[in-house]
């Protein structure tokens, strides 16, 4: 079958590879109709992880059951599913408790296992025409309809960025009437915005400065904050003194509360330095987000943050190591939590909102690509501009 295969940093290739085969009679074998790249491939493309080269990437898979080992009950050849990115047992520790990213059984390494990424098993990527899903039963969600059909673009959003944007508004605790900060206006930070308004959030900011990406939150809803024209925390201070938004005002003290109820980091180790847009602060965003959140605020951190970054700004950077203003966030009260989506604590009630039509993250998707034009892909996906909010690969695509 044909795959995306890393080479080393800055190139993949579409090449040949054996097709996977039911290694377990808990497997299913899936035939891909859609898989996209993801912002976290971006890091292994570039080389700031420990990928080895021959890795076939790809985590964010839909399609349709070709076959299934003899011990899948719930699932038959030709059923449609999506499957999250994370591969779980449902069984252990922590996936009978619903934290199904952090696994202790798919990954001998690490309490984490996930599709054809670096450090998360032995498993090899979608971005194929064909994957191997471990514990079928489990792992496959059910979807009604066709390939193709109006559906398509937002059922591929389950395998991650919509439960991953919908996690960061959990972590955050956002509700009704919050005002939400979000950095990042990439597809989960627009997957963000959409959850925040599913949860009732009154207000909701956006910093980035890719004009494309800004656009399309301001579409769904959002103001966007450039942070290339200024101090994104002061521009969001700025908002919300003339808003007319917020309770608080209207109590003593109000002078205190300045900035947001929540704050969202879908941005991770590769923030851009504000003081220098030429490079890498790994801990801007943490320190943006430890001003604009307001004493007693909540704080949801899903952007990515690896213990090893071969490309780190420095010596700490290099080792997952981190400076950022702990202290104020402690002086402040904030509540912070962080971490890879369980996306199969999300992944059914959010696929129920889209067929309800309440929900279509599909509309950020900006690019419909065959397989094999992955390598112009990941090129032009790495620049994060020019019009490449989110990008879909077909397999089956002649």
């Amino acid at each position: 079958m044909r795959a995306v295969v890393w080479k080393g940093p800055h190139s993949v290739e579409v090449q040949d590879v054996k097709e996977p085969q039911i290694q377990e009679d808990t497997d299913a074998i899936l035939k891909l109709t859609s898989t996209a790249i993801c912002g976290s491939d971006l890091h292994m493309y570039e080389g700031r992880t420990s990928a080895k080269p021959g890795t076939v990437f790809g985590h964010e898979n839909l399609g349709v059951i070709e076959e299934v080992g003899k011990d899948v009950k719930t699932f038959k050849a030709g059923d449609r599913v999506v499957v999250p990115f994370n591969i779980s047992c449902g069984f252990c520790f922590n996936c009978t408790r619903g934290y199904t990213s952090a696994c202790l059984v798919t990954n001998p390494e690490m309490a984490s296992a996930a599709y054809g990424y670096a450090d998360m098993g032995p498993y090899k990527g979608g971005q194929a025409e064909y994957v191997r899903v471990p514990y079928a039963d489990f792992n496959c969600l059910a979807l009604p309809g066709t390939p193709g059909d109006s559906f398509e673009d937002d059922f591929i959003c389950l395998a991650d960025i919509f439960p991953t944007g919908y996690y960061g508004t959990d972590l955050a605790q956002v509700g009704p009437g919050d005002t939400v900060a979000i950095f990042g206006a990439g597809p989960v930070g627009l997957m963000s915005v959409i959850s925040s308004s599913l949860r009732g959030a009154s207000e909701i900011y956006v910093v980035d400065k890719v004009p494309e990406r800004l656009s399309k939150a301001a579409e769904l809803g959002a103001i966007p904050i450039d942070f290339s024209k200024g101090d994104p925390v002061e521009q969001i201070f700025s908002h919300r003194s003339q808003s007319k938004v917020g309770g608080q005002k209207l109590r003593p003290g109000s002078e205190k509360m300045p900035g947001v109820d929540c704050a969202i980091d879908a941005v991770g180790y590769e923030a851009i330095d504000r003081s220098d847009l030429s490079r890498q602060n790994p801990s801007q965003v943490l320190q943006d987000i430890s001003r604009v959140t307001n004493p007693t605020g909540r704080v949801g951190i899903v952007g990515v943050y690896l213990a090893q970054d071969p490309g780190g700004v420095n010596d700490e950077a290099k080792q997952g190591n981190f400076t950022f203003p702990l202290g104020k966030m402690f002086s402040n009260g904030l509540s912070i939590g962080m971490g890879q989506a369980p996306v199969k604590r999300y992944n059914s009630y959010l696929r129920d909102l889209i067929v309800a039509n309440k929900a279509h993250p599909g509309t950020i998707i900006s690019h419909h690509l065959p397989l094999d034009a992955a390598p112009e892909a990941y090129a032009d996906f790495g620049k994060r501009g020019d019009g490449y909010t989110k990008i879909i690969l077909k397999p089956q695509a002649a």
